[in-house]
């Protein structure tokens, strides 16, 4: 019999991988997708918007200037960083407002008495997460797609940096809801953390424009290793290794994913 959450939440517990895990597994991503879909126009609608607003700020900005970043059309290069921002930015917020709202309104109680392992219960709030980035990020390229044109040339790459980047960004938000009990702390979370790492990852700009520490810091950036590896696979233009960049965010979710699952399994200011 697989005991309730609360039960495992001893740093030595073991994962339990039986089969009422993985339907709870399913189960919870399945609450978190509907969560999202309940409330479509807000959760993917409002995002499309907003991105297609900065997108017409540029487009009237430059005129009827055809600039190029490496070789490919400005807009081109900017869209493929406008859909990663979007991505990220909801994958970040769809975990951490469903774990702070838990705790909000005294709820968590559930989900933590609930006959789940702390393996199935975080992988299930990363992939409601996870789907709700990729879900953003499909529709904000169809969106963009008749105005911007993207060339596509590896597919694969770029479906591999999204699913990449969406996962990091759900665990990310994971480990912020973990730690905020207020929505103020979340406030200052996305301000002064996840914002400033998007404007830094080169959403707007090529890197290589920035002063060789700045350059530096913007390489360090996990953001900036999602938007290039995705920018090389639908628009054909990469400032670093993709290979590199994808050894980085693997290395770095994972990383991440164990920081996470260490800090449920011992029920860290969930019971607060």
């Amino acid at each position: 019999m697989v005991r309730p959450l609360m039960a495992t939440l001893a740093p030595d517990s073991p994962i339990d991988s039986t089969h009422p895990a993985w339907r709870g597994f399913l189960a919870l991503t399945a609450r978190e997708t509907k969560r999202f879909l309940k409330v479509w126009a807000q959760t993917l609608g409002a995002p499309v918007v907003t991105t297609l607003l900065f997108l017409a700020v540029f487009v009237l900005a430059l005129g009827e200037t055809k600039k190029e970043v490496g070789g490919i059309p400005y807009l081109e290069f900017l869209g493929a960083g406008l859909v990663v921002m979007a991505l990220a930015q909801n994958a970040f917020s769809n975990s951490a407002s469903s774990l702070i709202i838990m705790k909000v309104q005294g709820n968590i109680v559930d989900l933590l008495m609930a006959p789940l392992p702390p393996a199935a219960l975080l992988g299930g709030l990363v992939a409601g997460a996870a789907l709700r980035g990729l879900a953003v990020a499909a529709v904000v390229v169809a969106t963009m797609w008749p105005i911007v044109g993207f060339s596509v040339p590896s597919p694969l790459t770029a479906l591999a940096f999204a699913a990449l980047g969406s996962t990091l960004m759900a665990i990310l938000g994971v480990l912020a809801g973990l730690w905020a009990q207020k929505f103020d702390q979340m406030a200052t979370i996305t301000n002064f953390v996840i914002t400033p790492l998007a404007f830094l990852s080169g959403t707007f700009y090529s890197v290589e424009r920035l002063p060789p520490a700045v350059r530096m810091v913007a390489h360090a950036d996990p953001l900036f290793w999602m938007i290039d590896g995705f920018r090389a696979g639908i628009a054909g233009h990469a400032e670093g290794s993709t290979p590199l960049g994808l050894l980085a965010l693997s290395a770095t979710t994972l990383a991440l994913w164990l920081v996470a699952l260490r800090l449920v399994r011992r029920g860290w200011r969930l019971r607060a």
